[in-house]
């Protein structure tokens, strides 16, 4: 008899990076990784994920670790294996656009210390935000793989994907990707897109990445694949399912049963995910245990299972966890009005954000994010669709709207990065990359790395604790700080904090005093900012006067304390 050739399909390895981020919040160690690397090298997976995403902010912000180190120790670890990562495009690892010449000189080191495939995406789908990235990864022989941010809307066709994909091809890409962040890609759907894109783009290999939140993605998988898609994402089981990705060991049964090749052994896969049911035990929240297997609202909302656990910890620092569903019902709305963008970072957090302060504030758009007015005024690219002219004058207040890549726009920062950094902070050119990046969390953990290991802060044993720690200092300092504020006894008009979060003077770290103490301010001035829920929080001047602050810049503050009197 005829022997019958099976088609090859491969699979990607998330373990190491979307799925702790889902599951565990991102906080699985270097050594953690380390303990099975070798096992998980020679599996026979395609590539391995296990860089990018928040892995690198969380790695200096809760871990203490040196992300670059990481990088580089995964990479001794796993010779056979293509290391891969997810790359914001112009946005890199943060939640704004950065300068052309940090893009460039972050994907040249991330090459040189031992990355090689880039999925860079872009959260509105505006291919002028991908283009210096993979012009970068391709400059520096990495593989470049484009990406879809795959959502449904009225905009969202698979014309316009399609089109989409072209402009990628003709960026030079190697691979793409249909990223299905919120796990609502249908099979049907999986089927008639990836015909359309085989068809469209036959000599580009696609592959498809989703999440089991709406508890779809293996039966899509398996469409993806029929209709030659040639590449999965998934995690092993222990650390799949839910938010994170299909289960490793089960889509291999599927697609092996079905002809394909995947060129994976179950009895390797069976004794790695042995290591992690026992490292489950150490690093997985109690708060996860409390999770649906299947969120079927996704279905009706579209919200990534991520951003969810990130609105129900939002809210919770604001002291409203009871008003979740209101938010819930809010953020289809806020959605549409700001164009239908896909929620993927940095999307999924400004959009979630406006959609709490519209319920929390009673007054939708009272209350904007610097963030909301940056994107409706074209900061962050072009929305999938236009913004109410009426509405997006509202957003914007005062802030001229752009037409042009938002990154034309900025100024070189990779010199300017490396002059603000204090004496004796630089062991190597990789810390003016984290700095420039995430500014503060990287001066703290500079600051840690410098102090005598005898004297240094602990490292929270587990993630619940590591949570618990940062969510809870804040209303404990802003006590403490609302209590002395009260105590100054200032006469004048108070300008009251809006939220619980951090005081700044600045709009950003770094930056300029928005409102010098003692300076005079008009009414409606924007004098100061509170950083909440990852976004800054502009605080108006009630009236006009003498402004003098009474809140510590860079501390805790709660909502309704007095950060400053006008008199």
């Amino acid at each position: 008899m005829k022997e019958i050739t099976k088609k090859k399909i491969r699979i990607t390895d998330t373990t190491l990076r979307d799925a702790h981020q889902s599951l565990w919040a991102t906080r699985m160690r270097t050594d953690d990784i380390l303990k099975i690397a070798s096992e998980i090298d020679d599996a026979g997976f395609y590539s391995l994920e296990c860089w990018g995403g928040a892995t690198f902010d969380v790695c200096m912000r809760f871990l203490r670790e040196n992300p670059w180190e990481r990088l580089r120790q995964i990479k001794k670890a796993c010779p056979k294996t293509p290391l891969q990562m997810l790359l914001r495009g112009q946005n890199i690892l943060g939640y704004k656009h950065y300068p052309d010449d940090i893009v460039e000189r972050f994907v040249a080191l991330a090459c040189e210390n031992g990355m090689d495939i880039f999925r860079v995406f872009d959260a509105l789908n505006d291919p002028r935000n991908l283009e210096v990235a993979i012009a970068s990864v391709k400059k520096y022989g990495g593989h470049a793989q484009g990406t879809i941010c795959y959502t449904t809307s009225p905009v969202h066709t698979v014309e316009n994907y399609i089109k989409l994909a072209k402009e990628q091809e003709a960026m030079g890409i190697d691979s793409l990707a249909i990223k299905d962040m919120a796990g609502i890609l249908t099979p049907g759907a999986a089927r008639e897109l990836v015909t359309a894109l085989v068809k469209a783009l036959p000599e580009m290999p696609i592959q498809i990445h989703s999440h089991m939140t709406s508890g779809m993605a293996s039966a899509m998988y398996m469409a993806g694949a029929e209709a030659g898609a040639g590449c999965v994402d998934c995690a092993i089981s222990t650390m799949s399912s839910f938010s994170s990705q299909p289960p490793t060991e089960s889509i291999v049964s599927i697609l092996e049963s079905e002809g394909f090749d995947t060129g994976l052994d179950q009895v390797k896969l069976a004794k790695i995910n042995n290591y992690f049911k026992e490292l489950k035990k150490k690093r997985q929240p109690a708060s996860s245990s409390k999770v649906e297997a299947v969120d079927a609202g996704v279905l009706v909302h579209a919200i990534p299972g991520g951003m969810i656990s990130n609105l129900r910890s939002q809210l919770a620092q604001q002291d409203a966890l009871d008003r979740l569903d209101e938010v819930l019902a809010e953020l289809p709305n806020a959605r549409a009005d700001l164009g239908y963008p896909p929620l993927v970072t940095p999307t999924s957090q400004i959009v979630g954000v406006q959609s709490v302060l519209n319920v929390l504030s009673g007054n939708r758009y009272s209350m904007v994010t610097d963030e909301t007015k940056k994107y409706a005024a074209g900061y962050y690219g072009r929305t999938p669709a236009p913004i109410d002219p009426k509405l997006r004058k509202k957003l914007c207040g005062g802030l001229k709207a752009i037409d042009c890549r938002p990154a034309d726009l900025l100024k070189p920062g990779l010199a300017a990065a490396a002059d603000e950094l204090p004496p004796n902070t630089i062991q190597a050119e990789e810390d003016i990359l984290s700095y420039a990046l995430f500014p503060e969390v990287a001066l703290g953990y500079f600051k840690w790395r410098n102090t005598d290991p005898a004297k240094r802060e602990p490292i929270p044993a587990d993630v619940e604790e590591a949570s618990q720690a940062t969510v809870a200092a804040a209303p404990v300092a802003g006590a403490a700080k609302a209590s002395a504020s009260a105590e100054a006894k200032v006469d004048g008009t108070p300008v009251l904090a809006p939220l619980n979060g951090t005081f700044y003077r600045s709009d950003a770290p770094g930056k300029p005093n928005m409102a010098s103490d003692g300076a005079t301010v008009k009414a409606g001035d924007a004098v100061c900012v509170v950083e909440a829920m990852k976004l800054f929080n502009p605080i108006k001047a009630p009236a006009g006067g003498k402004i003098t602050f009474v809140a510590e810049h860079g501390k805790a503050v709660t909502k309704g304390q007095v950060v400053a009197v006008i008199a």
